[in-house]
């Protein structure tokens, strides 16, 4: 019994399935308190908060270069315990912030987590896209998307139901803590993950795992990145994929009241769940070609995130930056704006789902996954850190809505020249 615990214990979808709930406790629940606006804090806290996701996105940046490198070196168990630490820190940060108002911790927070989600999300992205069987990749993003994003609805249910009667503009100081504890619990949730080494495949081999090379060696591996064209090509589509962020919870933050921003952000969240299924099951859909799949799916994005970005830009239109009535779920203007910023959500996890899922169909080697994932975070928090930063300078809206759908729209061509040349596998059969 034992044995057959540990298999099963030791299964791809099992470590996917850890993955996802350790990303739930941590950046699960970030995105929860993200996607308040201005940290949850005061709509007037939103230049300090755009601050510290600056200092957050640009160490992001700069660590995920050669996140992989470290991921490779250091080994997934121990990436994800690292990087799992810094979400803790950053949410304690609010909570004295609410105390003490100190609003250096909060900058020195953002650059805390920004090196150690750097780490993280390179171990992430190794283990989801080298894990499942080629057959199986898509549906293994849309299980780990939904366990992720189950954070960001836990989150904002714990976030509802501590301000519901709050008309004050900022949230409670105890859902600073209430988010803490969560994430600590992600923390010591790494302890449990399996080295990729014990990992057993469904016919009952184990996965090929490359020996860590020198330290010198990885970083020269890394650098080699910027030779592969399929990489090259996908950089705006990298860019585009968090530069949105700024933009939405800024408009969040302007035009909604506190309990009305929780219940935007729980339906955000959940419909990155449905967006995320939905793309899964059609990646992996096995009466077309991978290649056909990968064109089909590239279609539904397109005509998915076009349409709503210009929906969007048109209700930009209405407000500006100033706006000072924010509306609550009561108002008769509420239901246009509550549907829009849902479909945002949605796009947003077709759109990084599709990413996750091209990057492994290009390669199932770990280590080289581990390369793609840390470059394609640094490239997406570059595009953060830049976002944030135009967002901190008060911006108008409708500018930062235009350029968010021109950086989409400019990403499509390219990604798919990428798209057009999958091939059905990348499995190499040698015959002796």
């Amino acid at each position: 019994m034992m044995k057959n615990l540990f298999y099963q214990f030791n299964t791809p979808l099992y470590q996917v399935v850890l993955l996802g709930f350790i990303c739930l406790c941590g950046p699960g629940m970030l995105n929860a308190l993200a996607g308040l606006g201005a940290g949850g804090s005061m709509s007037s806290d939103v230049g300090l908060v755009d601050t510290s996701n600056s200092a957050l996105y640009s160490c992001f940046a700069i660590v995920g270069f050669f996140a992989g490198s470290i991921t490779n070196t250091i080994g997934v168990k121990k990436a994800l315990m690292i990087g799992s630490i810094g979400y803790v820190f950053y949410s304690f940060s609010f909570w004295i912030y609410e105390m003490k108002k100190i609003p250096s911790l909060v900058i020195a927070a953002g650059a805390l987590l920004g090196c150690c989600a750097g780490i993280f999300w390179s171990a992430q992205g190794a283990v989801m896209m080298s894990y499942p069987e080629e057959k199986n990749k898509g549906k293994y993003v849309a299980l780990f998307w939904t366990l992720f994003n189950i954070g960001g609805i836990l989150g904002s249910i714990i976030t509802l139901g501590l301000n519901l009667q709050n008309i004050t503009g900022g949230v409670s100081s105890g859902t600073y803590a209430t988010f803490a504890i969560v994430m600590l619990v992600g923390v010591f949730s790494t302890f449990a993950f399996a080295s990729p080494s014990n990992v057993i495949c469904s016919d009952g081999s184990k996965m090929i795992v490359m020996k860590s090379t020198h330290w010198r060696d990885e970083v020269k591996s890394t650098l080699m990145i910027w030779k592969d064209w399929r990489i090259m090509a996908l950089i705006p589509a990298f860019l585009a994929s968090n530069w949105f962020y700024a933009y939405q919870f800024h408009v969040n933050a302007v035009y909604f009241d506190p309990s009305t921003r929780a219940l935007n952000d729980l339906m955000y969240w959940t419909f990155q769940i449905f967006g995320s299924l939905a793309l899964g099951i059609l990646l992996d859909y096995q009466g077309m070609s991978r290649r056909n799949r990968g064109l089909v799916g590239l279609g539904v994005l397109f005509t998915t995130l076009m349409t709503v970005y210009a929906g969007g830009f048109v209700f930009q239109l209405t407000f500006e930056n100033n706006f000072n009535t924010p509306i609550h779920w009561n108002h008769p203007t509420f239901g246009g704006p509550f549907v829009l910023f849902i479909m945002y959500g949605l796009s947003d996890s077709l759109y990084q789902s599709y990413l996750y899922w091209l990057m492994g169909a290009m390669t199932n080697d770990p280590n080289l996954l581990a390369r793609y994932a840390g470059f394609y975070k640094a490239v997406q928090s570059a595009g953060a850190a830049i976002s944030f930063g135009i967002d901190a300078i008060n911006t108008p809206l409708r500018t930062e809505c235009f350029i968010c759908w021109s950086l989409i729209s400019i990403s499509f061509p390219l990604i798919y020249l990428v798209a057009k040349d999958i091939t059905e596998t990348n499995i190499t059969i040698v015959l002796n």
